[in-house]
């Protein structure tokens, strides 16, 4: 399964997240441990929410997705 994720710094709640993982609880500790250079500052993180995804290709469209702008604005309204 890969998964597109939403996390939310707990530091920061109005500093958002998205990304995509194979293993969501070991990319969760990353960010938390200061390991993603992106996230680093604003942590500690909260995951927000998730999708699984069998299709990989579907999962990079998704994430694509809601780093547009109507991704954004579907994301904050809907997820």
């Amino acid at each position: 399964m890969i998964y597109v994720y939403i996390l939310r710094s707990k530091s920061d709640p109005s500093r958002y997240y998205v990304g995509l993982t194979s293993d969501l609880r070991a990319r969760l500790k990353r960010h938390n441990a200061g390991e993603v250079p992106h996230t680093s500052k604003f942590a500690p993180w909260e995951l927000k929410t998730y999708v699984a995804f069998s299709d990989e290709q579907q999962a990079i469209a998704f994430e694509r997705y809601l780093k547009s702008a109507s991704g954004r604005a579907f994301a904050k309204k809907r997820l």
